[in-house]
């Protein structure tokens, strides 16, 4: 049993969160030339630009909308480098979040919270728009609920959220992690093995914890929630020379990504995707079209000017697609 148990705990690390594609290039658009001159330097804890550079001060244009890139697990801002300078061709400016991913996920949204408030302060417009993939997607939902009141943005701000693949039902392979009577039962071992897997969060992820089964209702900073799940079954993230599937990119269910309350409020609106997890985002041999397409439908991302698509199709094979 405990060998069965411990083999299941290592599923929801090796299956629920990893990211092993590479990097996709980013970088393409070194000098943003579509994007308004940054007439503000600052720093703040937790976030920095999208990219891997040294400076960890923000230079963003204070009256512009700014949109934030919520990372999901074992990722940093460097895995969306390529999606910044997406948003930037289109005249967005971006900025990510980092956190600790095996901390508690409410822990990571507090963060985020005190983060988003800061940021509010410093800027002059009211627009901030949050995007946060997989765990992400959790950690960015919390965030901006009544649970963080205590460290309220400003009124005047006005969210706009996005999440991507979030699994806001709880991870099936970790739902083991919630029973309390076998972890009576196996003097505390399966409790440690939770915790060694997954860190903190190993009470908050399985889908009859409270974190899932109560989510925290949205603060009224939120004017907008674009829940964008994703159908991953007989998705691939690699395959060998003769053209077979060695990797799949199928990491949780449509299940796992429903919640009977988020999905009833009328806030949320939805849109499922058949894309695989990494797909739906991008990687260096695959360009984020379907994400794209669903982000500009739903506002979040200007269109692209007719003039200029072919000029955006050139920037994607440059950013995702490897030579």
């Amino acid at each position: 049993m405990l060998r069965i148990l411990m083999c299941a705990s290592l599923c929801v690390a090796l299956n629920s969160c990893v990211n092993r594609s590479p990097l996709p290039a980013g970088g393409a658009l070194e000098n943003k030339p579509y994007l308004p001159a940054p007439d503000l330097v600052f720093e703040i804890e937790g976030m920095s630009h999208c990219t891997s550079v040294d400076d960890a001060r923000l230079h963003i244009n204070k009256g512009e909308p700014v949109t934030l890139i919520v990372h999901g697990c074992f990722l940093s801002a460097g895995r969306f480098r390529a999606l910044a300078d997406v948003f930037a061709f289109h005249g967005q400016q971006t900025i990510c979040f980092n956190y600790d991913d095996r901390d508690r996920i409410s822990d990571s949204a507090a963060q985020l919270n005190q983060a988003l408030a800061k940021l509010s302060e410093k800027i002059d417009t009211d627009q901030i728009t949050v995007i946060g993939h997989s765990q992400g997607g959790l950690v960015a939902r919390q965030s901006v609920s009544e649970f963080n009141d205590a460290q309220a943005l400003s009124k005047k701000t006005k969210i706009s959220l996005a999440t991507i693949s979030g699994p806001f039902g709880g991870i099936e392979s970790s739902k083991h992690c919630g029973w309390r009577w076998l972890h009576l039962a196996s003097f505390g071992i399966t409790t440690a093995v939770c915790q060694a897997v997954t860190g903190s969060k190993w009470t908050e992820i399985p889908p009859d914890s409270r974190f899932i089964q109560n989510p925290t209702p949205l603060n009224t900073n939120v004017v907008r929630f674009l829940k964008i799940n994703t159908d991953e079954t007989e998705t691939c993230r690699r395959h060998d020379a003769e053209g077979r599937c060695i990797e799949d990119d199928y990491v949780f269910s449509l299940a796992e990504q429903s919640h009977p309350v988020l999905d009833q409020l009328e806030i949320v609106k939805q849109a499922t995707v058949k894309a695989g997890h990494v797909e739906i985002v991008g990687d260096s041999i695959t360009a984020p079209d379907k994400l794209i397409r669903v982000l500009q439908q739903g506002g979040y991302m200007r269109d692209t000017p007719a003039e200029r698509q072919a000029a955006f199709r050139d920037l994607l094979d440059q950013l995702y697609v490897m030579n």
